[in-house]
Protein backbone atom coordinates (compact mmCIF):
# COMPACT_ATOMS: atom_id res chain seq x y z
CA UNK A 1 0.00 0.00 0.00
CA UNK A 2 1.27 3.51 -0.72
CA UNK A 3 -0.43 5.78 1.78
CA UNK A 4 0.95 8.08 4.47
CA UNK A 5 -0.44 5.69 7.08
CA UNK A 6 1.37 2.39 6.53
CA UNK A 7 -0.02 -1.02 7.29
CA UNK A 8 2.14 -3.34 9.37
CA UNK A 9 1.31 -7.05 9.43
CA UNK A 10 2.64 -9.28 12.18
CA UNK A 11 2.83 -12.92 11.07
CA UNK A 12 3.65 -15.04 14.10
CA UNK A 13 3.29 -18.36 15.86
CA UNK A 14 3.14 -18.71 19.64
CA UNK A 15 3.36 -22.11 21.25
CA UNK A 16 2.67 -21.21 24.89
CA UNK A 17 1.61 -17.56 24.78
CA UNK A 18 5.00 -15.91 25.38
CA UNK A 19 5.62 -15.01 21.75
CA UNK A 20 2.04 -13.73 21.46
CA UNK A 21 2.84 -11.18 24.20
CA UNK A 22 5.81 -9.99 22.14
CA UNK A 23 3.64 -9.84 19.00
CA UNK A 24 1.14 -7.67 20.85
CA UNK A 25 3.95 -5.37 21.97
CA UNK A 26 5.24 -4.99 18.40
CA UNK A 27 1.67 -4.21 17.30
CA UNK A 28 1.27 -1.63 20.06
CA UNK A 29 4.51 0.12 19.15
CA UNK A 30 3.57 0.24 15.47
CA UNK A 31 0.07 1.54 16.20
CA UNK A 32 1.38 4.24 18.54
CA UNK A 33 3.71 5.34 15.72
CA UNK A 34 0.74 5.86 13.42
CA UNK A 35 0.45 2.57 11.53
CA UNK A 36 -2.54 0.36 10.91
CA UNK A 37 -1.72 -3.07 12.29
CA UNK A 38 -2.98 -6.58 11.61
CA UNK A 39 -1.90 -9.63 13.58
CA UNK A 40 -1.92 -13.01 11.85
CA UNK A 41 -1.50 -16.26 13.80
CA UNK A 42 0.14 -18.31 11.07
CA UNK A 43 -1.00 -21.69 12.40
CA UNK A 44 -4.61 -20.68 11.73
CA UNK A 45 -4.17 -18.34 8.76
CA UNK A 46 -7.20 -17.67 6.53
CA UNK A 47 -7.46 -16.59 2.90
CA UNK A 48 -8.45 -13.12 4.10
CA UNK A 49 -5.34 -12.93 6.26
CA UNK A 50 -3.12 -13.96 3.34
CA UNK A 51 -4.61 -11.00 1.49
CA UNK A 52 -3.83 -8.75 4.46
CA UNK A 53 -0.19 -9.85 4.32
CA UNK A 54 -0.14 -9.21 0.56
CA UNK A 55 -1.50 -5.67 1.07
CA UNK A 56 0.77 -4.70 3.97
CA UNK A 57 3.70 -2.31 3.65
CA UNK A 58 5.74 -4.37 6.11
CA UNK A 59 5.58 -7.87 7.55
CA UNK A 60 7.13 -8.63 10.93
CA UNK A 61 7.85 -12.34 11.42
CA UNK A 62 7.69 -13.88 14.89
CA UNK A 63 8.13 -17.32 16.39
CA UNK A 64 9.48 -19.06 19.45
CA UNK A 65 12.86 -20.68 18.98
CA UNK A 66 12.46 -24.45 19.23
CA UNK A 67 15.48 -26.72 18.78
CA UNK A 68 17.56 -23.91 17.32
CA UNK A 69 15.12 -22.52 14.77
CA UNK A 70 11.60 -21.21 14.28
CA UNK A 71 8.73 -23.49 15.25
CA UNK A 72 7.38 -26.15 12.92
CA UNK A 73 4.17 -24.15 12.53
CA UNK A 74 6.14 -21.13 11.35
CA UNK A 75 8.20 -23.25 8.95
CA UNK A 76 4.94 -24.57 7.45
CA UNK A 77 3.82 -20.98 6.92
CA UNK A 78 7.19 -20.02 5.43
CA UNK A 79 6.98 -22.85 2.91
CA UNK A 80 3.43 -21.78 2.01
CA UNK A 81 4.73 -18.30 1.12
CA UNK A 82 6.40 -19.86 -1.94
CA UNK A 83 3.23 -19.05 -3.89
CA UNK A 84 4.02 -15.39 -3.24
CA UNK A 85 7.70 -15.94 -4.06
CA UNK A 86 6.90 -17.23 -7.56
CA UNK A 87 5.22 -13.94 -8.45
CA UNK A 88 7.47 -11.64 -6.35
CA UNK A 89 4.30 -10.47 -4.59
CA UNK A 90 6.16 -9.39 -1.45
CA UNK A 91 9.13 -7.81 -3.22
CA UNK A 92 10.18 -4.42 -1.80
CA UNK A 93 8.04 -4.72 1.33
CA UNK A 94 9.82 -4.12 4.62
CA UNK A 95 10.44 -7.05 6.97
CA UNK A 96 11.57 -7.51 10.56
CA UNK A 97 11.48 -10.23 13.19
CA UNK A 98 11.31 -11.34 16.80
CA UNK A 99 11.73 -14.56 18.73
CA UNK A 100 11.50 -15.89 22.27
CA UNK A 101 13.18 -18.82 24.00
CA UNK A 102 13.60 -20.19 27.49
CA UNK A 103 17.35 -19.58 27.59
CA UNK A 104 19.17 -16.27 27.50
CA UNK A 105 20.81 -17.20 24.19
CA UNK A 106 18.90 -20.29 23.14
CA UNK A 107 20.13 -20.05 19.51
CA UNK A 108 17.69 -17.20 18.87
CA UNK A 109 20.18 -15.74 16.38
CA UNK A 110 19.46 -18.69 14.09
CA UNK A 111 15.73 -17.97 14.10
CA UNK A 112 16.33 -14.30 13.32
CA UNK A 113 18.72 -15.33 10.53
CA UNK A 114 16.03 -17.66 9.17
CA UNK A 115 13.59 -14.74 9.07
CA UNK A 116 16.19 -12.57 7.31
CA UNK A 117 16.79 -15.26 4.69
CA UNK A 118 13.05 -15.73 4.15
CA UNK A 119 12.69 -11.98 3.66
CA UNK A 120 15.66 -11.89 1.28
CA UNK A 121 14.20 -14.69 -0.81
CA UNK A 122 11.07 -12.60 -1.22
CA UNK A 123 13.09 -9.50 -2.14
CA UNK A 124 12.02 -7.70 1.02
CA UNK A 125 14.11 -5.06 2.82
CA UNK A 126 15.10 -5.97 6.38
CA UNK A 127 14.66 -3.50 9.24
CA UNK A 128 17.02 -4.24 12.12
CA UNK A 129 16.41 -3.41 15.76
CA UNK A 130 18.47 -0.22 15.72
CA UNK A 131 19.46 -0.40 19.38
CA UNK A 132 22.78 -0.77 21.14
CA UNK A 133 22.92 -3.76 23.48
CA UNK A 134 21.81 -3.22 27.06
CA UNK A 135 22.82 -4.97 30.28
CA UNK A 136 26.48 -5.27 29.23
CA UNK A 137 28.34 -3.20 31.81
CA UNK A 138 28.61 -2.91 35.58
CA UNK A 139 26.28 0.09 35.53
CA UNK A 140 23.73 -1.53 33.22
CA UNK A 141 20.52 -3.30 34.21
CA UNK A 142 18.44 -6.23 33.04
CA UNK A 143 15.70 -3.63 32.61
CA UNK A 144 17.60 -2.01 29.71
CA UNK A 145 16.15 -2.12 26.22
CA UNK A 146 17.74 -4.91 24.17
CA UNK A 147 18.93 -6.52 27.39
CA UNK A 148 20.03 -9.67 25.51
CA UNK A 149 22.05 -7.77 22.92
CA UNK A 150 20.50 -8.74 19.58
CA UNK A 151 20.92 -6.52 16.53
CA UNK A 152 19.02 -8.29 13.76
CA UNK A 153 15.69 -8.18 15.59
CA UNK A 154 14.10 -8.70 18.98
CA UNK A 155 15.40 -11.63 21.03
CA UNK A 156 13.49 -12.26 24.25
CA UNK A 157 13.69 -14.78 27.07
CA UNK A 158 10.96 -16.22 29.26
CA UNK A 159 11.33 -19.11 31.74
CA UNK A 160 9.95 -22.28 30.17
CA UNK A 161 7.69 -22.85 33.16
CA UNK A 162 6.50 -19.23 33.29
CA UNK A 163 3.10 -18.00 32.20
CA UNK A 164 2.71 -15.34 29.50
CA UNK A 165 2.64 -12.84 32.37
CA UNK A 166 6.30 -13.74 33.02
CA UNK A 167 7.53 -12.10 29.80
CA UNK A 168 10.15 -9.58 30.90
CA UNK A 169 9.04 -5.94 30.86
CA UNK A 170 12.27 -4.89 29.14
CA UNK A 171 11.61 -7.41 26.38
CA UNK A 172 8.11 -6.01 25.94
CA UNK A 173 9.51 -2.47 25.72
CA UNK A 174 12.13 -3.64 23.20
CA UNK A 175 9.39 -5.18 21.06
CA UNK A 176 7.41 -1.94 21.22
CA UNK A 177 10.53 -0.17 19.98
CA UNK A 178 10.75 -2.54 17.00
CA UNK A 179 7.12 -1.92 16.10
CA UNK A 180 7.67 1.83 16.25
CA UNK A 181 10.85 1.57 14.15
CA UNK A 182 9.18 -0.53 11.44
CA UNK A 183 6.17 1.80 11.31
CA UNK A 184 8.37 4.88 10.92
CA UNK A 185 10.50 3.24 8.24
CA UNK A 186 7.37 2.10 6.39
CA UNK A 187 5.98 5.64 6.49
CA UNK A 188 9.21 6.98 4.99
CA UNK A 189 9.14 4.39 2.20
CA UNK A 190 5.45 5.02 1.49
CA UNK A 191 5.98 8.78 1.33
CA UNK A 192 8.94 8.29 -0.98
CA UNK A 193 6.87 6.17 -3.35
CA UNK A 194 4.15 8.80 -3.41
CA UNK A 195 6.72 11.52 -4.12
CA UNK A 196 8.31 9.51 -6.94
CA UNK A 197 4.91 8.85 -8.50
CA UNK A 198 3.95 12.56 -8.45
Amino acid sequence: MTTNRPTIAIAFHSGHGHTAVIAEAVARGAAEAGADVVQVAVDAITDEQWEQLDAADAIVFGSPTYMGTASGAFHTFAEATSKRWFTSMWADKLAAGFTNSGSKAGDKHHTLNFFQTLAAQHGMTWVNLGLHPGWNSTTASENDLNRLGYFAGVGTQTPVDGSPDAVHKADIATAEHLGERVAKQAAIVAAGRIALAA
